[in-house]
């Protein structure tokens, strides 16, 4: 994984685009990256807790409804300002463990996300039990996604 990663960091860099990611826009980009993240646990997570169990008194489709769009739109803003993100430092981030583990559970949690669908049959309430543990490894991986990303800062 790190070779394609250091491929993309160089044609980033190549593209001019790393010296203007990790120009002034930087803290914008790292605070609409953030953004995102709140949207995403934020809204996914409320969500997420009450397939599993929670606040039984809410309809989780109706739940469901009115606060995924906010998890996917949060997604949707961090997609593009993660690759700028990526694209200001691409060369250690490509061989960075906590970066490689970060994109490694992204990608579980979006195979989750299938999976929920696919185990829920748009079932909520209540959730079959798959789809209720599918639901809490959601919430898990979300925020073990948002504290690696947090600790790339910290590690070497």
């Amino acid at each position: 994984m790190s070779g394609a990663l250091a491929v993309a960091a160089a044609w980033l860099d190549a593209a001019g685009v790393r010296a203007w990611a990790a120009g002034d826009v930087y803290p914008i980009v790292n605070t609409v990256h953030l953004l995102g993240l709140v949207m995403l646990i934020g809204a996914i997570g409320v969500v997420d807790l009450r397939v599993a169990g929670a606040w039984r008194a809410l309809p989780a489709a109706t739940l469901s409804r009115a606060l995924t769009p906010v998890a996917v739109a949060g997604l949707a803003i961090m997609i593009p300002s993660g690759a700028l993100l990526f694209a200001a430092d691409g060369a250690a981030l490509a061989t960075s463990g906590v970066f490689q583990a970060k994109l490694l559970l992204i990608v579980t949690a979006l195979i989750n996300v299938v999976l929920f669908h696919v185990l829920s049959h748009g079932r909520l309430d209540p959730a079959p039990m798959p789809a209720r543990a599918l639901a809490l490894a959601s919430l898990g991986l979300w925020l073990s996604i948002g504290a690696l990303g947090r600790l790339i800062a910290y590690s070497a």
